[in-house]
């Protein structure tokens, strides 16, 4: 889900930012659902796990069991989704990545967007990568009120994303911005920053003496896109990567298109327990090796997704 630089979801996974976008508010912190799937990203051959260039700098847990569990929602194309029972994606490619600097295996297993953080803090996963947005509510584990939900975790950032509106293709209500959506009705997959942004658009219209966004929220994206495609809605709101994943895709490109540019770009961020500094660093120390070696471009380009590319990775840098 707005990374969620903006899946977001908000204060919590622009899936907007997720890059933010990777994804998001304190939605994120509500109980999690059940795994629906899982894939792994393979960190090669056990015998040389511990030649890796960075494997002494994981936790000891961790080189013991030789794997990272991976919380994410594959649900956003190109991010991360769902190809013959398999997770795959930018995200999926990335943690492939970085297997071969640390070691050990990335294990991702697919869930709800909004449990994911609930469930790294839970120590169901050691990790979460779902295009989640980095910002001060999800690092604090507050909701979009401010009111404390949660432990709020840590964020190695790694890529920059921000929201983007979408319609039905041809624009039969000539939506041409976020500000268009006053007095219609937009879909958008609940706890998402790219929600959020919705809500202050909705307050937004009402202060101006307009009538407030009829906002339907949904358990996953799917649904929001359904809803749009069949007119229900007039438009849904996502990560630009994701938005425009959908628009060249969806029905040979025949069923979406953006409208506007992307804004509040943001960072997404791979969410690590605040207690696990370690690992936190141990992965930031990764992101950067495969920026330098040049296998973090290459995966960004096998999915088009070069717009979200970062110089150098950083802790907890959303605001």
């Amino acid at each position: 889900m707005t990374a969620r630089f903006t899946r977001r979801p908000s204060a919590a996974p622009l899936r907007p930012v997720a890059i933010g976008a990777i994804a998001v508010a304190g939605a994120l912190l509500l109980t999690a659902c059940g795994d629906q799937t899982e894939s792994a990203a393979p960190a090669g051959d056990k015998s040389s796990t511990s030649e890796a260039p960075l494997f002494d700098k994981l936790p000891e847990e961790i080189q013991k069991k030789g794997v990272i569990e991976v919380g994410t929602n594959a649900e956003y194309a190109p991010m991360e989704f769902m190809d013959g029972g398999k997770i795959v994606g930018v995200d999926p490619d990335l943690a492939e990545a970085l297997s071969k600097q640390l070691g050990v295996e990335f294990k991702f297993t697919s869930g709800s967007f909004d449990g994911l953080i609930t469930s790294l803090n839970s120590g169901r996963y050691d990790i979460a990568m779902s295009s989640i947005t980095d910002n001060k509510a999800r690092q604090e584990g507050l909701d979009d009120k401010g009111k404390k939900l949660g432990e709020g975790v840590d964020f190695v950032d790694y890529f920059v994303a921000g929201t983007a509106v979408y319609v039905k293709k041809g624009n039969p209500e000539g939506v041409k911005s976020l500000e268009d959506l006053c007095g219609k009705t937009a879909a958008v997959q609940r706890g998402t920053t790219y929600e959020d942004a919705l809500k202050a658009q909705s307050k937004k219209c009402k202060d101006d003496g307009k009538k407030a966004i009829e906002i339907e929220s949904f358990e996953n994206d799917t649904e929001a896109q359904t809803r749009v495609k069949s007119g229900g809605a007039v438009a849904g709101v996502n990560d630009y990567p994701v938005a425009l994943e959908l628009a060249r895709k969806a029905d040979n490109g025949n069923a979406f298109e953006i409208v506007g540019e992307q804004y509040d770009a943001g960072p997404f961020g791979i969410a690590v327990d605040k207690d696990n500094t370690q690992l936190r660093d141990a992965l930031k120390e990764a992101v950067d090796a495969i920026i330098a070696d040049g296998s973090y471009k290459k995966v960004l380009e096998k999915w088009g997704a070069e717009s979200g590319a970062i110089d150098a990775a950083a802790v907890n840098s959303g605001k």
